[in-house]
């Protein structure tokens, strides 16, 4: 007979326990291994947006940086210029005063204009002083008991529009006061409350205007216009101080009327060749038709809204929108409307108090 193996209880434990050892490692391997790839899975997405908006900001401030050195250099440069008309002055003066030495008393008319010289040339001294005081302004515009607003407008810019609603709307804030004015003379229109502050708004935003700037300035309603006639889609200069007064006084012939089409008012931005950097709209609300007239004569808050839609879209890429609305009753949607689409464009938006500007 063969003789059997002897069997041990020992070798199948110690195999069993170092089976159980190998799995619990390769399980704790796998768990680990899966942790780390989800962990490779999202940290880059979260470090990803975090470099984007690091990004973003770093972008901000240096177009921020940029437009603060550019406004310093204009700034410089025109403190340069008065002080060098300055030191002129101061020159003349010298000279004006030797002569005046010179001559001593011999002869009493030339002294006496030789001192109305030296007045002039003091008093031209003076201007030029406050005039650098006073900065950039063309003109000087306060507000009631010669306060000056905080307004949060981006004012600047080389090529800046103006547009102001001119429909029947802007006649006063409630329905039945516009009714009622509709059916006044030109003059009472043109005098009420609502229509005066438009017009010493757009005044405030042309005094702010850079001196070496140019600008356009449009009414409409149903139609666009330019305050001078045969200047559409023209720039005019800021420099010509003759043909701003012009504009500005040709703003006083306007009368509200009509509606409201805003679709024509953004689509002749686009008919300039060198399209506006900063874009001021005057309104009261939402437009009241499209590049056609409505079918019929009256359209409620959705309508409008469509309306407003499709003038944004005609609207052109890359212009800030800075908006000034005026309060009118029943247009619920017009302020939460024009606020998104002043974000949306980089500009700005207010609604200012009835004593502004």
């Amino acid at each position: 007979m063969a003789r059997k193996r002897k069997f041990t209880t020992f070798n199948l434990s110690f195999l069993d326990i170092m089976s159980c050892g190998f799995g619990a490692v390769a399980l704790i391997f796998l768990i680990i291994k899966h942790d780390i790839d989800r962990q490779q899975l999202e940290n880059p997405t979260e470090l990803s947006a975090e470099v984007n908006m690091l990004n973003e900001d770093i972008q901000a401030a240096k177009d921020l940086r940029v437009r603060a050195r550019n406004s310093v250099s204009d700034i410089d440069q025109q403190l340069l210029q008065a002080q060098g008309l300055a030191r002129q002055i101061n020159e003349d003066i010298k000279a004006t005063r030797t002569r005046l030495a010179d001559l001593g008393t011999s002869d009493e008319a030339t002294l006496d204009q030789l001192k109305k010289e030296i007045q002039s040339l003091q008093q031209r001294k003076q201007e030029l002083e406050e005039e650098n005081e006073r900065g950039n302004d063309l003109r000087e515009i306060t507000g009631q008991g010669n306060r000056q607003y905080l307004t949060g407008l981006k004012l600047g810019g080389q090529r800046i529009v103006i547009l102001l609603d001119a429909s029947a709307s802007m006649l006063d804030e409630t329905l039945v006061n516009i009714i009622r004015r509709r059916n006044m003379s030109p003059e009472q229109q043109r005098a009420a409350a609502k229509w005066q502050r438009a017009v010493a708004t757009v005044e405030w935003l042309v005094a702010k205007f850079p001196v070496n700037s140019q600008y356009q300035i449009y009414t409409f309603n149903t139609e666009v216009k330019p305050l001078l006639p045969n200047t559409k889609s023209q720039w005019l200069a800021v420099s010509n101080r003759r043909q701003l007064q012009q504009a500005l006084d040709a703003l006083g012939d306007v009368t509200p009327s009509k509606g409201t089409s805003l679709i024509k008012a953004f689509s002749s931005l686009g008919e300039f060749r060198q399209l506006p950097d900063n874009v001021f709209l005057i309104t009261d609300g939402l437009p009241t038709q499209g590049k056609s007239p409505p079918r019929g004569k009256t359209i409620d808050g959705n309508g409008r809204m469509r309306l407003y839609n499709q003038a944004v879209g005609a609207l052109p890429r890359g212009i800030p929108m800075n908006i000034i609305l005026a309060p009118m009753e029943g247009d619920t949607l017009a302020a939460a409307a024009y606020w998104q689409l002043a974000q949306r464009s980089k500009g700005s938006f207010m609604s200012p108090s009835k004593d502004w500007p």
